[in-house]
């Protein structure tokens, strides 16, 4: 379905979590509504306005409002930055809408995990539609910690399966579990924040999952029999769709990005299938002592690597390591990972396992070596592993450190071990499958225009 509508029946508002990860599915699935006739305006906060633009003829616009952000002065820890991005940012988005009525905008799409923008909506009117960025599997994880069925903390003398969400999908046990004990967080918010994203879904309009619905059949049918759920990705894979014309490749980076060096110099010129790609993402941390495993066992793999390190990060890496590196690999601060992966020359992704990267593997077919530090990066690889068979799960001791020989062994068992094969197709078939949901008719992209359709009905309804 494509409507030609514009103006105030057909304007919706677009407010993602201010953090990468979170507004890069978002900037696909927007120019794919605009794509359907539809006026989008996306909300930002300070820290990330100078980062998104879209041209001046586009139909998608950008708008600011203050979280507080830029009046912090001092390092907040986790309960200051909780109570004031919420109390900020409530208060400028009622303020924003009330002051915009004349927009006509009739729903929001929000990031799941701000459910207070459900509340200011529905007193104003606007219906809402709950954007999660994180897969079912993990989101089904938190709703057991919502409804008190899992307890966190968690009791670590229990060795047996705490938890099954399905009888067809795999059981989990504590190293399986989203893990917060990185932060310094006695009063457990960070897991109250993420479970908190079931507080008031009963009264959602839309819930929309960045997945699709071959990955996660068993869950997904689990949370559509609460919930009216619509699986709609990977929307990363909506770049490439034809409606989007000129508006395509939009997305974010906190960093610099140096494509030439990158891809036109150093994997153009690399064998297909040669070269490990390692990203940790844009947020995680790991110590010296871990960074100095890492950079050991990519060597100890004697395989070539393309290495994303932050600058803030390099300073940690082993003295002599960058001149014995040299003819095996490439140290890059950032790159455009969509790209990288899809690059012939790559073999396998090193990663945290952050929702994004996963689903951004799959999509392109490229088997993973899985490194998880916290949140939900255990229960995706645990997925990665045991579930979809598409990598190996590098595992820690029991100080948390992964070791140099277990980084290589799992590399080499990915390139060039006895199930590398079986790895690459079923990765293949994943990648498969993750492009037909977003085909013109897959399920996906009939979600999404199920979505356009419902959104222009209900807002006739509320004119």
């Amino acid at each position: 379905m494509e409507s030609k509508g514009t103006g105030k029946e057909a304007h919706i508002l677009v407010f993602p979590y201010p953090a990468q990860g979170h507004i890069n599915p978002v900037l696909p699935f927007s120019k794919f509504l605009a794509s359907k006739g539809l006026k989008v305006t996306i909300i930002v906060t300070p820290s990330v306005k100078k980062l998104v633009n879209f041209p001046p003829n586009s139909s998608i616009s950008i708008e600011r409002i203050s979280d507080g952000s830029e009046d912090v002065k001092e390092t907040e820890d986790i309960e200051a930055y909780f109570n004031r991005f919420r109390r900020e940012a409530s208060q400028n988005l009622a303020k924003f809408i009330d002051e915009k009525k004349g927009w006509g905008a009739k729903v929001i799409v929000y990031d799941s995990t701000m459910p207070w923008v459900l509340d200011i909506a529905h007193e104003r009117g606007l219906l809402g539609a709950s954007f999660f960025t994180q897969s079912c599997f993990v989101s089904a994880v938190y709703c057991h910690l919502h409804q008190g069925t899992l307890k966190y903390p968690y009791e670590e003398e229990e060795k047996s399966t705490l938890l099954s969400l399905h009888p067809l999908l795999p059981t989990l046990q504590i190293n399986d579990l989203p893990c917060f004990s990185k932060f310094d967080d006695p009063k457990h918010l960070v897991s109250k924040h993420l479970t908190d994203q079931f507080i008031n879904l009963d009264k959602v309009d839309w819930i929309l999952f960045n997945t699709f619905y071959d990955l996660e059949t068993q869950v997904a049918e689990w949370m559509k029999a609460k919930w009216p759920i619509k699986t709609i990705g990977p929307t990363s894979l909506l770049e490439k769709h034809k409606k989007l014309g000129n508006d395509k490749n939009q997305i974010i980076s906190l960093f610099e990005q140096n494509h030439k060096a990158c891809i036109d110099q150093w994997l153009d010129s690399m064998e297909t299938c040669s070269v490990v790609y390692v990203s940790l993402g844009s947020i995680a941390s790991i110590g010296k002592e871990e960074m100095e495993e890492l950079a050991c066992g990519l060597l100890m793999s004697n395989c070539y690597f393309l290495w994303v390190v932050r600058a803030s990060e390099q300073d940690k890496l082993p003295s002599d390591f960058m001149s014995l590196a040299s003819e095996k690999g490439l140290i890059v601060n950032w790159c455009c990972q969509t790209e990288v992966l899809a690059h012939p020359a790559v073999a396998c992704f090193m990663t945290h396992c952050g929702w994004n990267s996963t689903l951004e593997a799959i999509s392109c077919g490229v088997p993973l070596v899985t490194m998880a530090q916290w949140v939900d990066q255990q229960p995706n690889a645990k997925c990665v592993e045991d579930l979809w068979k598409v990598g190996v799960r590098i595992k820690g001791p029991e100080n948390g450190t992964f070791e140099r020989e277990e980084i290589a062994r799992c590399i080499q068992q990915v390139i060039g071990g006895d199930n590398a094969d079986e790895l690459r197709a079923n990765a293949w078939k994943w990648k498969k499958l993750a492009q037909d949901a977003m085909e013109e008719n897959g399920n996906s992209t009939k979600n999404i225009e199920d979505f356009v359709v419902q959104f222009f009905n209900m807002s006739l309804l509320l004119t």
